[in-house]
């Protein structure tokens, strides 16, 4: 399958133009929209975003990324990752770094193919939807392969906002197997304590959690924690471990 994990919107044709191609390039293959709202022009949060929804991936999942504020630009290379098993296409810019950083078997193309056409401002459909359907065909990728990538991001967690969500809850760059259970979260004024579920606490209250990809999640019961605790994309979390 292809997983497509971009910052383009729900609305508007970016995404049906890439899977429009994708379809025309990979008939019959199935495509997951998996994030289409990632953190805008934010390559760091949203590799630490991606990292935690890719495990229920199988191996040989093309992943298709784009969050791409360097399009066109030399600013970044366009790659193919192949991480353990699973394919990574798009901007190497960072967006895939923290998956690259916690890989075991690492290899890595330069996309040197160009199509006939290619805009400045839209490689996500003119370029990655391409080579990323080809990879879902079985073609191998192009190029000469580098077991050793450059890797800006360390393997830890980022202790910061890096997605809020339709109901309000904030991701966090942190895992929650890394924290203790008696761990108390500091966001701007308010302090906030673990709790396992929503409908552990009273309505209203807000609290932070484990979420269902193992994320550090701040939430509220029944409220929209983000409007509540004025947190902003980006924000940084600052823990205290008993």
């Amino acid at each position: 399958m292809i997983v497509l994990f971009t910052d383009f919107g729900n609305t508007g044709p970016y995404v049906g133009q890439m899977r429009a191609v994708l379809e025309r390039e990979s008939p019959g293959v199935p495509v997951i929209e998996l994030f289409n709202d990632a953190p805008s022009f934010n390559p760091v949060a949203s590799s630490y975003l991606l990292a935690a929804y890719i495990d229920e991936f199988p191996s040989g999942t093309v992943f298709l990324g784009v969050v791409d504020p360097g399009v066109g630009t030399r600013q970044r290379k366009p790659m193919v990752y192949q991480v353990d098993g699973r394919w990574f296409v798009g901007p190497g810019n960072g967006l895939f770094d923290v998956i690259l950083a916690r890989g075991k078997e690492v290899k890595s193309w330069e996309i040197t193919w160009r199509p006939e056409k290619l805009s400045n401002s839209f490689h996500g459909r003119d370029l990655f939807a391409p080579v990323a359907a080809r990879l879902a065909r079985g073609v191998s990728p192009d190029g000469e392969c580098n077991e050793h990538p450059e890797i800006n991001i360390g393997r830890g967690d980022w202790p910061c906002v890096i997605y809020i969500d339709h109901y309000g809850n904030v991701m966090t760059g942190l895992r929650a197997r890394n924290l203790d259970s008696a761990a108390r979260l500091v966001v701007g004024e308010h302090t906030l304590e673990r709790a396992d579920t929503f409908g552990d606490v009273p309505v209203g209250q807000a609290f932070w959690y484990e979420n269902a990809n193992g994320l550090v999640e701040i939430a509220m019961n029944q409220g929209r924690a983000n409007e509540r605790l004025n947190i902003q994309l980006g924000d940084k979390i600052n823990v205290i471990q008993n």
